[in-house]
């Protein structure tokens, strides 16, 4: 058996060990919610300085609106638009044209090549026969095409209900249905 001496010096280092682990679990915490505020002041600091830049450009846009007002009024004499100066609709706008004061310099006018689809006739722009890669045939205008392809759609429908009333005359013909039918 150990004397009581050692066990009460067991005792002691098991103590002081968790006065040690307590202090240190306290000194962590106290770290970690420093750190934390240190970060929440770094964070408010940044939002303050975006906050002072974005008050300096609207101070310096606010002062360069007044001298710009000043030369435009100054130097150009343009002043501000007034209510009854806007339209209110484009006819207003139009109304407002004027046609080319005599004296006053042509158009601009922009350069243009031939066109080298036009054919000799003069026609500047004629449809190109084009031929279809699938059957061959040239194409044709637009309205042309529907009016064939309407057509053709008749005759397809009239000849596929053509075939299909040959294929029942012949089924009603063949020897077997006409027995089933007559029994």
């Amino acid at each position: 058996m150990t004397p009581p001496a050692s066990r009460i010096r067991q005792i002691g280092w098991l103590a002081l060990l968790a006065v040690c682990l307590a202090l240190f679990v306290a000194l962590t915490f106290r770290v970690n919610a420093v750190k934390s505020e240190v970060v929440r002041a770094e964070r408010t600091i940044v939002a303050l300085e975006r906050e002072t830049r974005r008050l300096e450009t609207e101070y310096q846009t606010r002062a360069n609106q007044q001298q710009l007002a000043t030369w435009n009024k100054v130097e150009f004499g343009y002043d501000t638009p007034r209510a009854d100066q806007f339209m209110e609709t484009e006819r207003q706008l139009a109304e407002l044209g004027e046609g080319r004061a005599p004296g006053a310099p042509a158009p601009i006018r922009v350069a243009r090549a031939p066109d080298p689809r036009a054919d000799d006739a003069g026609d500047e722009n004629p449809i190109i026969a084009m031929v279809s890669p699938l059957t061959g045939l040239p194409e044709t205008a637009p309205a042309e095409d529907a009016n064939r392809e309407e057509m053709g759609a008749r005759a397809a429908r009239d000849e596929a209900a053509s075939s299909l009333a040959d294929r029942l005359q012949a089924t009603m013909d063949a020897p077997s249905v006409q027995t089933e039918l007559a029994e």
